[in-house]
């Protein structure tokens, strides 16, 4: 007999072990194997019904669930179990009775608590939801902690909702809860990095978290791990195929590989499991817009509004349609939200931005501005930015970068890539000479890579001579540099088609010239200029969706454009004729003059088509993504005017470059 007990108890930890990995399947097929020889268990039982219902078999569940009560009348936990297979049905009334009789016979159950609250909520109960919610916490001080954390967290206070997640973390290692609920904080105040790492614990110490592995593919999708992001979006989808979550995962990572067709199907399935949902709209509607599916972007977007009228991230999606205007109800309806004093600051952030773009484009420069300024003042508080780390960074790279280093490394390097690198500040033209080249059979555009930037934190983990970049690079032997550069190539082949020549357009490598001369001595840099007060506006009035944190104040900005000046002279002292200054100005009034030197510079056959740039059909992910698509023209020429009383600030800081600016 005892035997026999131990069998079932090793089976049973073995369907359960399962379960949990995610594998429903093999849960499923182990369950049904041990309830052959014991038929009425209601512990194997209810591990069927929730492999059943993982696996969107939710009818199937409840009556096997309803078979586990019966056979034990008393366990809680398949009253909870059949509660989750009745909401899958969008049962909640049916559910909240049998929640309540899971709780009543189990107290200490947690989750059963929380799901009644839910389910109370779902079903229009929302004073018993409050109640019961309001119970739970009273028994458990730790989701008290959790809960504060929460409140913290919607504020915007995230330090204070990090200090308790930390402490929590200190008391248990392994509350997969918390590393969860962390590393979703982290997402939302922009630290990717930290992100990961909690949520990799979390799916480590627990594979069938659904929700953990979204995050995850969230916290990677930023960070360009596109490939580990696509694997753990299909890993939320495996272990939960019913729900819509994984896939509009999915979609916003495929979205950034280029792969437009396979995120388009990824956001459909979404919308056929949930219907009527204003996120999947948002997804599906930026990459209609990047592909040039301008109207059906504009589609997207307003089906989404409708769904949710305060979603302030699809109004400021429009507003980043350039050659979008408002309509007078969608002001109206973004200036009623404003007003209602009950929005986060990040929905005040897209709104202001949104509507600085509607009431520019109705003339109304004065109240255009006000919204701008309040949009950026809001965010500047949320952004991590330096200006003084800014400049001594710059005043590093200057020094190590001497002529004398450049000489002594010449013919270093790995020379079978030729990189294209359009550099600058945003908003300087780099996407129009980037369409340009994209148009010329023998080049491909891969967009703005992070690869630059991940070459720093590589150099700075190998700690040569006990130092980092820039530092690090005097350190460097001739084969050190070669190597840099084919990790260079080798990590941006999963951009590329395999076009001879690629274009990297990410504007701040502008730092990085000489890193990646000698580490490329093939490379070319174009450097898109502009006129610096409409450059600097530009980057002012536009809310960028990561980075450029040096954008939301105008004397920062100011600041960053004259070290970004001092930077580009730089390059032009130390590698004499390695950088191509393209003004944007010049390009609008003399397109094809432009084109052939840029042609020439690249060491590329002149071809008819790139005067056509705006015919190029390509996923376009930046802000002018609708502007190049055609033909050239003079709009963005001289904007700056019809701000000049408020850039006053900004216009004294660009004094010593604009005497002598195009």
């Amino acid at each position: 007999m005892t035997r026999q007990i131990d069998a079932a108890k090793v089976s049973f930890e073995h369907a359960l072990k399962l379960l949990r990995s995610g594998d429903a399947a093999a849960a499923e097929r182990a369950s049904r194997a041990a309830l052959a020889q014991y038929p009425d268990d209601a512990n194997f039982l209810v591990v069927l019904g929730a492999a059943l219902n993982r696996q969107n078999r939710a009818a199937e569940a409840e009556a096997v669930l309803r078979k586990a009560i019966d056979a034990d009348p008393e366990y809680a936990k398949a009253h909870e179990a059949l509660a989750h297979a009745l909401l899958a049905q969008k049962r909640p009334a049916d559910a909240v009775p049998v929640l309540r009789q899971a709780v009543s016979l189990n107290p200490a159950l947690k989750s059963a608590q929380v799901t009644l609250s839910q389910a109370l909520l779902a079903a229009g109960q929302e004073q018993e939801a409050k109640g019961a919610f309001d119970e739970l916490l009273q028994s458990h001080p730790q989701l008290q902690r959790l809960a504060k954390a929460a409140e913290h967290h919607r504020a915007g206070q995230f330090e204070e909702a990090e200090t308790i997640y930390r402490e929590l973390l200190r008391q248990d290692p392994d509350d997969v809860t918390v590393s969860r609920l962390f590393g979703v904080l982290a997402l939302d105040a922009g630290n990717y990095r930290n992100a990961a790492v909690l949520l990799r614990q979390a799916v480590k110490l627990a594979p069938g978290f659904r929700a953990a592995w979204i995050d995850l593919c969230r916290a990677q999708t930023e960070l360009h791990e596109l490939d580990d992001a696509i694997a753990s979006a299909e890993r939320a989808i495996q272990l939960e195929p019913g729900r819509a979550g994984g896939y509009i995962a999915l979609g916003n990572a495929l979205a950034r590989t280029n792969r437009t067709d396979d995120a388009i199907a990824a956001y459909r399935r979404a919308s056929e499991i949930r219907p009527n949902n204003a996120e999947i709209a948002l997804g599906l509607g930026n990459v209609l817009k990047t592909i040039g599916r301008q109207q059906d972007a504009i589609t997207a977007y307003r089906d989404g509004i409708r769904l949710k009228p305060d979603f302030a991230e699809l109004y400021w999606s429009l507003s980043n349609l350039k050659t979008f205007r408002f309509e007078p109800g969608e002001v109206r309806a973004m200036e009623q939200a404003l007003e209602s004093g009950v929005l986060p600051d990040n929905a005040i952030v897209h709104f202001c931005f949104a509507l600085g773009k509607a009431c520019e484009d109705n003339g109304d420069h004065a109240r255009a501005f006000a919204f701008f300024e309040r949009g950026n003042n809001l965010r500047r508080i949320q952004e991590h930015y330096d200006p003084v780390n800014t400049e001594q960074m710059g005043e590093r790279i200057r020094k190590v970068f001497s002529p004398t280093l450049i000489r002594e490394s010449e013919g270093a390097g790995f020379a079978d890539v030729a990189p294209i690198f359009i550099i600058g500040l945003p908003r300087s033209g780099s996407t129009l000479i980037e369409q340009i080249l994209a148009s010329h059979s023998q080049v491909e555009a891969t967009h703005e890579l992070p690869e630059g930037g991940r070459l720093v934190r590589f150099i700075d983990r190998q700690r040569i001579g006990g130092k980092t970049y820039p530092e690090a690079v005097l350190g460097f032997s001739r084969q050190a540099l070669t190597e840099i550069g084919q990790r260079y190539d080798r990590e941006t082949r999963r951009y590329r088609v395999g076009k001879p020549r690629f274009i990297d357009k990410m504007p701040n490598n502008f730092a990085m010239v000489g890193l990646l001369q000698l580490a490329m001595p093939n490379a070319r840099f174009i450097n898109a200029r502009r006129d610096p007060r409409d450059t600097c506006l530009s980057c002012y009035k536009q809310l960028f969706a990561r980075g450029q944190s040096f954008t939301y104040d105008l004397m920062e900005l100011g600041d960053y454009y004259l070290e970004y000046r001092r930077m580009i002279d730089h390059w032009h002292q130390v590698l004499p004729g390695r950088v191509l200054d393209v003004q944007y100005e010049a390009v609008v009034a003399d397109l094809e003059g432009q084109t052939r030197r840029i042609l020439e510079f690249c060491g590329l056959p002149w071809e008819d088509a790139c005067l056509r740039f705006f015919a190029t059909e390509r996923a376009v992910r930046t802000a002018s993504s609708e502007q190049v698509r055609r033909p050239i023209y003079g709009d963005a020429v001289g904007v700056w005017r019809h701000y000049e009383a408020q850039l006053a600030p900004l216009l004294d800081v660009l004094a010593p470059v604009l005497a002598g600016s195009a």
